[in-house]
Parts: structure tokens; sequence; C-alpha cells
């Protein structure tokens, strides 16, 4: 726990003001609940024994008076601690996403996507506890306790030791217990993300589910994981809640020692009626506390699990160290020099060596699985190569900082990812929308018909996965934003893959005028697409096999012939 508290310490000092009015709300109860025991003793012998009839005025004005003092002190000290608790959440919400979404996609592949969604929700909302209540609560029961015990002996030594010798017994149970808790909440941690996982899966596949009619597949999937998450929750709480009985039991037998010792105590005359009922209540007191600090101490096991999962994101290295140079000019030139790039035991990439141009437009062909895509990603740095060097206008890529570089790179995936935004938005992503820019972009992506006749035009709203638009119209708006954002590196993985033959054809002669200045790389599908290139690279298992245009590679290329024919 202490490396988990160092962890936290700095954002901790950060709310000096906030824990100053929470110390102050904690002094208030802590005074007010010593109070009521300290006032059992005039009620009883100077009220009911003494008869003394201005008690009758001031003891109801002095209980009022401590629960006053009790409440407001509780009131600060509540929402105080609530403040801190939440304005910390929603700080380390921010730090976790921030994190996640730069660090290597090799992690974010590697990752489920609902594991991380688990980490950056319930492991957040978990450790609320742990940053807002713990400290305050631990040190408010602890004061409360102190203060007790300091009235108790204060009132009577020896009565004080025969009752607090059974607190003791309470330290080890708790040290077991909580040991047991860690380890089922970390579990429960686990199992929430392998629950959230099941559900992202379901509602990102909604489309195949309907397709296969699997719903009750998925459900009793679904109900599997829901399930062991229940029986894991469950172990947590069997042994959770053994602390509270534990506590009431050991308190009962302190409050039953007492009523025996101080009840020989009143009848020998060592003691007043009045000292022994408010020593009574002090220690009836002081074993609520107690109880709390082993309640707390339980429920800081969840937070800690739950604290050191975030904490393992947070320390985790991004194995693409950004660069400090800054991209200022257009990308002009790639070099590609004894490029190696391997997965596991495979060659993703090997011996890659070729040049790419200002105004040259590049293709890559081969089967699937012959390293186009990872290619493309290269010039992303989702990945850095194992061997070799990638130069941009003779700089090597590893030397820019990776937000400068991507700026001049457009990229069209396979996958078409649009926003739950408007329209215009998709289009502008990240960047200051300008209309005529907009208008432009939709021109030469073929998307202007289809976007006039939309309800809101430019500034429709988008349904989530653009499920509103056909997938060749998600398309077309994937390649308008590739065009707003002006890059001089275009790259295109099988971007026209939904269109017509038409479609595709108008785009085309609208890119090819566009691109002059840029260097574009695509990822083919269809000969239309290629045979105009101004080089073709067919690749097979990572490596380039044969290159040049396509009247070179049909005329001297077996391998390009076979791949033509599937093209057509």
């Amino acid at each position: 726990m202490k490396e988990t508290l160092k962890r936290y310490l700095p954002y901790i000092k950060e709310y000096k003001l906030e824990y100053l009015l929470v110390f102050i709300g904690i002094l208030l109860t802590v005074s007010a609940t010593t109070a009521t025991a300290h006032i059992m003793k005039p009620l009883m012998d100077e009220l009911f024994i003494e008869r003394k009839e201005e008690m009758l005025y001031l003891i109801p004005l002095g209980l009022i008076g401590i629960y006053v003092i009790k409440a407001i002190g509780r009131y600060i000290q509540s929402v105080y601690m609530k403040y801190i608790g939440n304005h910390i959440i929603t700080r380390f919400r921010e730090m976790l996403l921030d994190k996640i979404i730069n660090l290597d996609m090799s992690f974010l592949y590697s990752n489920r996507s609902g594991e991380l969604i688990s980490r950056v929700t319930n492991d957040i909302n978990r450790i609320q506890y742990f940053v807002s209540n713990m400290l305050p609560e631990l040190f408010r029961e602890s004061l409360t306790v102190v203060a007790l015990v300091s009235y108790i002996i204060y009132l009577n030594p020896m009565l004080a030791f025969y009752s607090l010798v059974l607190v003791p017994l309470i330290i080890y149970p708790l040290i077991v217990i909580a040991r047991k808790l860690k380890k089922y909440s970390r579990r429960s941690q686990e199992k929430n993300a392998d629950v959230v996982t099941r559900l992202t899966e379901v509602f990102n596949n909604s489309e195949i589910i309907k397709a296969n009619a699997t719903e009750k597949f998925e459900v009793d999937r679904f109900s599997i994981e829901n399930w062991k998450f229940f029986k894991i929750n469950m172990k947590s709480v069997y042994v959770g809640e053994i602390v509270s009985p534990m506590m009431e039991i050991i308190g009962a037998s302190g409050l039953a020692m007492v009523i025996f010792i101080g009840g020989r105590e009143v009848y020998e005359n060592n003691m007043t009626v009045g000292e022994f009922t408010a020593f009574l209540t002090a220690v009836g007191l002081v074993f609520q506390p107690i109880r709390r600090i082993g309640s707390i101490y339980s429920k800081i096991q969840d937070a800690l699990a739950a604290s050191e999962r975030v904490f393992e994101i947070l320390d985790t290295q991004s194995k693409i160290i950004d660069g400090n140079k800054l991209l200022k000019e257009d990308i002009k030139k790639i070099e590609f020099k004894n490029i190696s790039l391997k997965y596991e035991n495979s060659y993703a990439l090997k011996n890659i060596n070729i040049t790419m141009k200002e105004g040259e437009n590049i293709a890559l062909v081969g089967d699937s699985g012959g390293g186009k895509s990872t290619f493309i990603n290269m010039l992303l740095r989702f990945y850095d190569p194992a061997d070799g060097f990638i130069f941009i206008n003779g700089v090597d890529i590893k030397e820019f900082t990776q937000e400068s570089l991507k700026y001049h790179i457009s990229l069209v995936s396979q996958r078409i990812y649009i926003f739950q935004d408007t329209l215009v938005a998709n289009i502008a992503y990240g960047q200051e929308i300008d209309e005529t820019r907009v208008y432009k972009a939709l021109e030469l992506a073929d998307a202007r018909e289809f976007v006039s006749s939309l309800s809101d035009g430019i500034y429709t709203k988008m349904e989530e996965f653009g499920v509103n638009l056909s997938g060749g119209q998600r398309q077309r708006i994937a390649i308008a934003r590739a065009i707003y954002k002006h890059s001089s590196l275009l790259l295109f993985d099988e971007a026209t893959s939904a269109l017509d033959n038409e479609s595709e054809k108008r785009i085309k002669e609208a890119l090819d005028k566009y691109s002059k200045d840029k260097i574009t790389i695509t990822i083919a599908h269809r000969l239309s697409t290629i045979e105009h290139a101004d080089k073709i690279l067919v690749m097979q298992k990572g490596k380039i096999v044969e290159f040049g245009t396509h009247n070179q590679l049909l005329k001297n290329s077996d391998i390009y012939k076979k791949l033509a024919g599937k093209f057509n």
C-alpha cells in the first residue's frame, strides 16, 4: 500500500486547501463524538441523581449544539472528499486514455478493446474511494479512537485496560481477510473486462449476428462470463462481509466485560453512575470507528487492485519512440533502405529497397498477407523496422515527431471510420471547419450529390459506424477526409473497394489531377486502379519480387500476369 500511496501523493498534494477543509470537518466531527460521551456524566449525575433544574435546559441545548457541530463537520468533510475524489478520477480517466491512445499500435492490437475500456471506466471508478475517502476516513476514525480512548483512560485507567484488551485480537484476522479481498478484487476486475469485451464484440458485430440468427448463441456466451463475474464478486462478499459481524462480536464482548467490571466499581462506590454511563457510552462509541477502520481496510484492497491495473498501463512504455524534429515541409522523397520487419517467427517485410518521389503514383499488388498494408503502416510509424531505415526528405523517419510526420500524411484504410458527429466534422476531422474546402473535397470524392440530398446536408448527424450511409457513401466520405487534409503523401489501402466502376473512374480522374504534386501509394484491388501507376510493386511474403509499369510487368512478369487475371 505504501508504494501505491507514493504514486498518488503528487496528485493528493494539489488539493491542500480541500484537504484542510476536510480536516476541519473531521475535527468538528470527532469533537462532537467525544462530547456525546462526556454529556452522559452530567445527564446521569446532575440531572437525574442530584436533580439540578438548570440541567433540564442546559443538557438538551448542549445535545442539540453537539449534533449541529457534528452535522456541519460531516457535511464539510463529505462535500470536499467527494470533490477531491471526482476531480482526481476525472483527471485519471483523461490521463489513462491519453496514455493508451499514444501507445504503439502493437499494444492496441494485442489488448482487447473491452479490456482497455474496463481500465478507463471500471478500474478508475474503483480508485475513487482510495484517493478521496480512504485518507480522510482513516484519519477521522483513527482520531476518534484516540480521542475516545484518551477519554476512557481519563475516566478510569483500570477499567479502560479491561475494556480495550480485546482490540489487538482484531488486527490479525483483518490482515488475513485483506489479503484474500485484494486477490478476489483483482480477479473481479479482470472478469469485468471479459464481460465488457463480450458486450463490445456483440454491439460491434450486430449485423453478422443478425444475419446468422446467432442471438441466442451470443447471449449464452455472454451469460458464461456474466455468471463467472457474479461468482467472483460473491466470493469477495463472503469474505468482506465477515468483518462487520466479527467486529460486532468482539465489541459486544468488550462491552460485556465493561458492564461486569464497571458494575462492581459502581457497587463499591469507586465510580458514580454518571461516570460509568459516560464510560460505557465512550466504549460503545470507540468500537464503531474501530469497526469502520476494519471496513475501510477491506475496501482499500479493492482500490489497491484497481490502482495496480491503472498504473500498469501508465507505466507501459511505447515501443515507438518519438523524435524531436518537426517535419515542416511537404514530403518530396521517401526511401526504404534494407527494411525488414518480423512478426514473431515470420517476416512481414524483408529487405525492402525502394525510392518514391514527388508526383509519383506507386501501386502495391500481391496476394493477401504479402506485406502491402504493413508497407503503408511503416510510413505511419505504426511499427518501426527491425532492420534498415526509412528516410523522409533525406532524414531518418524516427527523428521526426509523430504529430508533425502524420500532419503530412492522409490515409484511407480498408476499414472506414465514421464518428458519431456531423458529416462536416467527419470530413474536417481534427481540423478547423472550412465549408469551401469541405465542398471542394466532396466534389473530388464524387460525394457532393448524395450529401446535398441528406436531410441536413453537410451538417447531417452520422450514426455509430456511419450506418445511415451506404458502404460506397462511407468510402467517399473517407476519401473526402483525406483530400481535405491536403497532405503531401496519400495512402490508399483498397480505398475504392465499395464503389462501382463508374464512380471509381470519376474519383480516379479527379484524384490524378489533385495528386500531381504529391506522392500517392495505392493498395490495388482492381486493374483499373493500377494500370496507369508510375510504378507497380509486386509483393509476396514481405518481399518486392517484381516492379515496373503495368505494360512492363505484363510483358516480363508471370506473377503479375496471374494477378492481373485475378483483377479482371
